[in-house]
């Protein structure tokens, strides 16, 4: 089977081609650093970096465009209201949506273009449209006329006559369904210059100019929230194709994390910040919670389902600990397919069906074990091996350097407790010997109350954190 991703403009499962054979060319909307990033906001940019990652075990040489609207109504009021210039509002929070993406194992995008180094494009772009009978400016703002596009709202199933842009009526508006290309200048707030006065960009008209720059004007996928096929994505393709550009070929969109049903956003206040979770939780355990639903689902936050995900994840790396500690480190190459399982492939080229591609780690998990505690070595690192190569597909790998020294026990903190349990074992293993079961049962029991289990094997004890 071959890679197969819903396409939201056809509502269908379409068999992915690409454009150009052997490339994969993505544009992703970015964040708008208004504030600090939460969980909702991360986990569109795991699932496209998910994408990002099976498309190139599949052999595709991918490129992904992520923006940074870094002006913005919600940048200038947020940064008004904090006494703050808005460049240095957006530079900040765009600094710590870049730390979060990085902390969860993000793979940098190709380029990361900011709305405000592509006035020029833009400006383009509305003459374009201009000139083709699209748009019309009026009292220094520049409007889309959308009923000279008669595809309008086939993306989002929008009637014109019934819609609303959420945007306020505007001076010269020749329509109220009518949106903004470009704002004209007020007093105190930023602008750039054009052939129609001084302003800046409406929200819908950077990321098509951004879009047509870097991947060309037609190219393979454009992905973002649910929340943003209307207006936002709506907009940006009857702008895009108005001025002649084919724009994208797929469109995916990912859902929302929700605490009691509702979206997670600032302005509701239900928010999970990412340095609070860490605090919580380790990285890699974030990261295995937000990618282990499916993309298309909405993930209800909850303390209990966040446990839940942790034990899971931590069941898969107990079972690679206890294959480093019995066999050695179980290396993998990188994007090795012969090395997985046909469930993990057609899961995840069903539309990136994480949850059954997890729950294939998991069986090879079980059988690992059955062979570790079968003294079958052989079969326990084939399918070690198996585990972590189908982790690392996902950015989850538990013993990649990224999430730390797990592999090899490198760092002091875990020496120093390797020596202490180390001499405990030994003490034990005295005492089993001279049959002094009182003392050996003691020793066990005192480890385990600090959180140590050990497992008596035919290689000698093993001890693992019991938590992991």
């Amino acid at each position: 089977m071959n890679l197969h991703l819903y396409d939201t403009a056809t509502r269908s499962l379409r068999e992915f081609v690409p454009l150009k054979p052997g490339t994969a060319s993505i544009y992703v909307c970015g964040a708008t650093p208004q504030g600090a990033p939460h969980i909702g906001h991360v986990r569109g940019a795991l699932n496209y970096d998910v994408l990002g990652r099976w498309l190139t075990v599949l052999g595709h040489d991918v490129s992904m465009v992520r923006n940074i609207t870094d002006i913005d109504d919600k940048i200038l009021k947020k940064s008004a209201e904090a006494g703050r210039p808005w460049w240095e509002w957006a530079a900040t929070h765009e600094r710590a949506f870049e730390s979060a993406y990085d902390a969860l194992g993000c793979r940098p995008a190709s380029v990361v273009p900011r709305a405000t180094g592509h006035m020029t494009q833009m400006v383009e772009l509305m003459q374009r449209l201009i000139d083709a009978g699209h748009a019309y400016a009026a009292g220094g703002d520049v409007y889309f006329d959308v009923h000279s596009y008669p595809a309008y709202g086939a993306l989002s199933g929008q009637k014109i006559d019934e819609l609303s842009q959420g945007e306020s009526a505007g001076v010269g508006k020749r329509h109220a369904v009518d949106f903004t290309l470009w704002k004209a200048a007020k007093p105190g707030e930023p602008s750039w210059p054009t052939p129609w006065g001084p302003g800046r960009p409406g929200w819908h008209l950077e990321c098509s100019a951004m879009a047509t720059y870097y991947l060309g004007g037609q190219f393979d996928i454009h992905g973002g929230g649910l929340d943003l096929i209307f207006p936002h994505h709506e907009n940006e393709i009857a702008q895009s194709k108005a001025a002649g550009d084919q724009f994208a070929r797929y469109w995916m969109h990912n859902a929302w994390v929700t605490m009691s049903g509702e979206k997670m956003s600032k302005s509701l206040g239900n928010v999970v910040a990412i340095p609070a979770m860490l605090e919580r939780v380790r990285a890699v355990e974030l990261r295995f919670y937000l990618v282990s639903p499916h993309y298309r689902s909405n993930i209800e936050y909850s303390p209990a389902a966040l446990e839940e995900s942790v034990a899971s994840f931590r069941r898969i790396e107990a079972f690679l600990r206890r294959v480093v500690e019995r066999i050695g480190v179980p290396h993998y190459v990188e994007g090795d397919l012969s090395k997985l399982t046909p469930e993990f492939v057609g899961a995840m080229n069903d539309d990136l069906g994480t949850p059954n591609a997890i729950a294939a780690v998991h069986n090879l998990v079980r059988e690992g074990n059955t062979a570790l505690d079968a003294g079958d070595r052989d079969k326990a690192h084939e399918a070690a091996v198996a585990v972590r190569t189908q982790m690392d597909v996902l950015g989850l790998d538990p013993l990649c350097e990224k999430w730390g020294p797990a592999a090899k026990g490198e760092d002091g903190a875990r020496k120093a407790l390797d020596t202490l349990v180390a001499e405990l074992l030994e003490e034990r293993q005295n005492a089993r010997a001279s049959k002094d079961y009182a003392t050996s049962d003691r020793v066990r029991d005192r480890l385990l109350a600090a959180g140590i289990a050990v497992e008596d094997t035919a290689d000698g004890p093993l001890w693992t954190l019991k938590d992991c």
